[in-house]
């Protein structure tokens, strides 16, 4: 069976986006409209980095609100084959994005994100994941860190709860 999620806004709003399954959790719908109503002001022409992509959702949700570019990062050679598969069947531009096919702790940019979109698998959760992404994050950006209720991150400056999903928003 396949599964589904809909783009909730932007250019692409209403379009569906395939999930690959396995350990995934897709962001649902409700959290991924809050979410990105909360930081709005930051996409603006943002460079964009999805950490565990999954779909792409959420990087996806970042282009179609005004995002200059999204690097997908994802250790699943499927979840980066339904990211790219994902990102074709909307034709968004191919200078928009990059995907990487790589552990987090492997990956190394060759700039900094105004944007960090980071939503790991909570039954194998990194807890030294915030010591990988502050060095990647420009002067002025921001975090978005979806994490289990065992997880309080350092310097959170807002965390929202929904159903079983935290989502924290960290400004160092």
């Amino acid at each position: 069976m396949t599964n589904f999620v809909r783009i909730t806004s932007g250019i692409y709003r209403g379009r569906k986006i395939t999930t690959p399954g396995g350990k995934t959790h897709p962001m649902g719908e409700r959290e991924r409209l809050a979410l990105f109503n909360s930081i709005t002001p930051y996409l603006p022409d943002a460079q964009v980095l999805d950490f565990f992509c999954g779909s792409g959702a959420l990087g996806i949700e970042a282009l179609s609100r005004g995002a200059q570019s999204v690097d997908f990062v994802d250790s699943s050679r499927k979840a980066i084959k339904t990211t790219q598969q994902n990102l074709a069947d909307l034709q968004i531009d191919e200078s928009k994005y990059h995907t990487f096919c790589t552990d987090f702790r492997n990956f190394e940019p060759d700039s900094h994100y105004d944007i960090i979109l980071c939503d790991p698998p909570y039954d194998d959760f990194p807890i030294e994941i915030l010591d990988y992404l502050f060095p990647l994050l420009s002067k002025q950006g921001i975090i978005v860190l979806s994490h289990p209720d065992f997880f309080v991150p350092a310097g959170a400056n807002s965390t929202k709860r929904y159903a079983a999903a935290n989502i924290s928003i960290i400004k160092p």
